[in-house]
C-alpha cells in the first residue's frame, strides 16, 4: 500500500483556487500528479495554472450528489481545502453557520469520495485542534464556534471515509506567503505595522510556516501518509514581538514596541464581543476567552510531522518578505 501511494495518482482539489489549494495543486504538478480543481468562481488570475490542470468553477454545496460523484470518479485522491475560517463572523448563532460550512459540506463530499472509489484523502484543518487536546483545561472546542466545527468535520469525516478511503487531517498553524491575484489575509496587520502610529501588541507567541511548505505537506500526506491520523504541520515557533520585529525590519522601519498587559487585552475584546452582539453577529472564536490563547506560546514541535510527510522547513522569512510586498501593493 505505501509504494502504490506513492504512484502518480489524479487528485481532486476542492477549494484549488485557495491561497492553500493552489500550492498543493503547484506541488501534486511538480511531482507528476494529475490535478482537477473545484472551485467557486471566478478564478482569481486567469493565468493561475498549466493547461493540464482540469478547472471545474462551481459552488459545491449547490451541487446534487450525481453530479459530484461524476467529477470525482477516475480519481484517486481528494484534498479538501475549501469551508469557513475563524475570521469569519456570521450571524448568531455562529455555530449554525460553522457546522455548514465545514462539517457537513466536507463530510457530504468525502463521503461521495469513498462511494467513488477515492482511496486517499486530506482535510485542511487548524492547529487549534492540537491544543484542543493538549490543553484540555481550555475547552477551545466548547467555547468557541469554530474549533468545534473543526473538531466535528475530522470526527464525522473519518467515520464516512475509513478505512476504504484514507483520510487524513493537516493541523495547520500561521502561513505566510503570496499568491497571484489574492490579497494576503494579513493585509490590515501589515498595515497597522507600516502606519506612523505607535505598535501595541500583546504578550505570547505562535508557530508560523511558509505556504510553499504547507503544500509539500499536503502532497506528502497523500503519498505517504497514514489514514486515519491527524499531522499537527508547522515550522518556526516565534513570539509576537519576534514576528513583529522581523517585519519592521522587512520595513526598513524601527519602532518600540508597546506589550498590552492581558487584562486590558480581554478588555478590549469584550468590546469586540460586545460590538458584535448589537449587530447580531457572532465570531467564530469567542473573542474574550480567545484572549487566553492568543496571549499565550501556542508553539509546538513541527519535526514528526516533518518528517513522516517529508515537507521541507525553512525560507519563513522570505515568506514575510512575499506577504509585506503583496499586503501593500498598490491596485491600479
Amino acid at each position: 500500500m505505501a509504494e502504490k501511494s506513492r504512484e502518480k495518482q489524479k487528485v481532486v482539489v476542492i477549494g484549488g483556487t485557495g491561497f492553500l489549494g493552489y500550492y498543493a495543486v503547484k506541488e501534486f504538478i511538480r511531482r507528476g500528479h494529475s490535478v482537477t480543481i473545484v472551485a467557486l468562481p471566478p478564478l482569481p488570475d486567469e493565468g493561475l495554472f498549466p493547461k493540464e490542470v482540469n478547472i471545474i468553477l462551481a459552488n459545491i454545496d449547490k451541487l446534487d450528489d450525481s453530479s459530484i460523484m461524476d467529477i470525482l470518479k477516475g480519481h484517486d485522491a481528494i484534498v479538501f481545502a475549501a469551508g469557513a475560517d475563524d475570521r469569519v463572523i456570521p450571524k448568531a448563532p455562529a455555530y449554525e453557520f460553522f457546522y455548514q460550512a465545514n462539517v457537513l459540506s466536507c463530510k457530504r463530499v468525502l463521503s461521495l469520495a469513498r462511494q467513488s472509489g477515492i482511496k486517499r484523502g486530506v482535510i485542511l484543518s487548524s492547529y487549534f485542534l492540537y491544543f484542543d487536546r493538549i490543553w484540555p483545561e481550555e475547552r477551545l472546542s466548547e467555547y468557541h464556534p469554530y474549533v468545534r466545527s473543526r473538531k466535528e468535520q475530522a470526527e464525522q469525516s473519518m467515520d464516512v471515509s475509513m478505512p476504504d478511503l484514507q483520510l487524513m487531517i493537516l493541523e495547520l498553524p500561521y502561513i505566510f506567503g503570496s499568491m497571484p491575484g489574492r490579497t494576503p489575509l494579513w493585509k490590515p496587520l501589515i498595515g497597522y505595522i507600516n502606519s506612523r502610529y505607535p505598535l501595541f501588541y500583546m504578550r505570547g507567541g505562535t508557530n508560523m510556516i511558509a505556504v510553499e511548505h504547507v503544500g509539500e505537506a499536503i502532497v506528502g500526506a497523500i503519498e505517504k501518509g497514514k489514514g486515519g491520523h491527524s499531522y499537527t504541520v508547522g515550522d518556526e515557533n516565534l513570539t509576537w514581538i519576534e514576528f513583529l520585529e522581523g517585519i519592521l525590519g522587512i520595513l526598513g522601519k524601527k519602532k518600540r514596541i508597546v506589550i498590552v498587559p492581558t487584562c486590558l487585552v480581554r478588555l478590549l475584546l469584550r468590546a469586540v464581543a460586545l460590538q458584535h452582539r448589537l449587530r447580531g453577529r457572532e465570531g467564530g472564536l469567542d473573542p474574550v476567552r480567545f484572549a487566553a490563547i492568543q496571549t499565550r506560546n501556542t508553539f509546538f514541535d513541527p519535526a514528526p510531522a516533518a518528517e513522516e510527510l517529508g515537507y521541507g522547513r525553512g525560507n519563513l522569512e522570505e515568506a514575510f518578505k512575499n506577504t509585506v510586498k503583496a499586503c501593500l501593493r498598490v491596485k491600479s
